[in-house]
């Protein structure tokens, strides 16, 4: 493989709880590059709620900082990114597009042609289509084609994941990352960069369900015969768990997360009856000693109830009986005792961590569920970061009317 001089990608996972930039370098080319991690940065998140910007001035401030940081770690200066979004606006659903193939041979237009086909498709004035990604295509009848251009038929037909999100939180996202100086190459949804990371090509192609869970959303990708059949984002996540903590032994917030963290379990009988814990009391209260059960009956309830709507999303998909790769999960909270062994009570199939993998360079640093989406925006850019070098910004229908306007002005006077 060609060797590509110094081209570096840099993934930015703006998150609930902490936004985390990655920079790569790419040091071999192709459909399925190598990328070698050179600099990571994080920082607390504070403007964000459930995935979505609630105070832009907050999430500049964190995006500067991680992206300095990961400056500074891999020497190079960070200009454009490639971003992740999440949130409960995000909607997504599968369509269909079918087109006559000119001269009886399927070339790079045709395949443009079904696939503008497929995604015209009525869309709200608030929403806004953030990817289009292609599952099958089929000539002539003859399903399962990955790559039609050169198969001759006459009629192409296209299966497409459409997904899409509300333009206000596309924006601010944008708008974010603008003013911390930076462009955003493209946006990507969360779960589908998490499963570039964490997931295997055989588990796809089995049928599996991957479950990113973070602080605010947990994110839903669900892949069979190697596409994407099914994405979706439910507004629930790590932050819900430290609540139910904070108040359940009354303690301050940060408090509560630390607890989590350092002797969280989700599953009550694999804690021990005489395993205790220290917390910190509220106000210059003395502190407490408490069972660690206690802690873990607290957390069950909680967990149970978030694989149970996650569950729920599955089987709404109509997928829930052809997943027999079973279930990834991965993202922060995945890193709780106990995680794997209470979702395989809930959905009755195997269930693994996903860790990040098929990276090169410092890969112990970003070792860690917590990292998948950051690692998984780098590897999505690396796949795209030749059609992508332009900020988004600019493909809004109404930037490209208003370009149009402006240009057509000055022609005239």
């Amino acid at each position: 493989m060609k060797q590509t001089k110094k081209d570096f990608v840099v993934g930015l996972d703006i998150g609930t709880t902490k936004i985390c930039a990655i920079v790569g370098e790419i040091v071999e080319g192709g459909p399925e590059p190598i990328v070698d991690i050179i600099g990571i940065g994080t920082a607390p998140s504070n403007g964000l709620r459930k995935g979505v910007v609630i105070n832009i001035d907050s999430t500049v401030e964190s995006i500067s900082q991680a992206i300095q940081e990961a400056e500074l770690m891999a020497g190079v200066e960070i200009s454009g990114v490639f971003a992740g979004i999440a949130g409960g606006h995000i909607k997504s659903f599968n369509s269909t597009g079918i087109v006559a193939i000119k001269d009886k041979e399927v070339r790079e237009s045709d395949v443009q042609r079904v696939i503008d086909a497929a995604k015209a498709v009525a869309i709200p004035l608030d929403r806004e289509v953030i990817h289009i990604i292609p599952q099958e295509y089929v000539i002539d009848n003859q399903d399962g084609i990955r790559e039609p251009v050169g198969m001759s038929g006459v009629r192409l037909e296209a299966k497409v994941h459409i997904v899409t999100g509300a333009v206000s939180s596309a924006q601010n996202i944008i708008k974010c990352a603008n003013k911390s100086g930076l462009n955003v190459s493209e946006i990507c949804l969360e779960p589908i960069a998490s499963a570039e990371a964490v997931l295997s090509q055989d588990e796809k192609e089995l049928g599996v369900v991957l479950v990113d869970i973070g602080g605010g959303t947990s994110d839903i990708a669900i892949f069979k015969e190697g596409a994407i059949v099914h994405t979706g984002v439910l507004a629930i996540g790590g932050n819900h768990i430290t609540n139910d903590i904070a108040i359940g032994l009354r303690t301050p917030q940060t408090e509560a997360e630390q607890i989590k963290i350092e002797h969280g379990c989700a599953l009550a009988s694999l804690v021990k009856p005489d395993e205790t814990i220290e917390v910190a009391g509220v106000g210059g209260r003395r502190p407490r000693v408490l069972s660690r059960r206690l802690l873990a009956e607290i957390i069950e309830p909680r967990v149970e109830e978030i694989f149970q709507l996650i569950h729920r999303e599955v089987q709404k998909s109509g997928y829930a009986d052809l997943l027999s790769a079973g279930l990834v999960i991965t993202g922060g909270s995945s890193l709780l005792e106990g995680m794997p062994e209470i979702a395989e009570l809930v959905f009755e199939m195997p269930v693994k961590r996903g860790i990040p993998q098929g990276i090169g360079g410092l890969r112990d640093v970003v070792n860690s569920p917590k990292f998948a989406t950051g690692v998984g925006l780098l590897k999505y850019g690396a796949k795209n970061t030749v059609k992508s070098k332009f900020p988004i910004r600019d493909k809004h229908i109404y930037d490209k009317v208003r370009g149009s306007m402006r240009s057509w002005i000055k022609d005239l006077f």
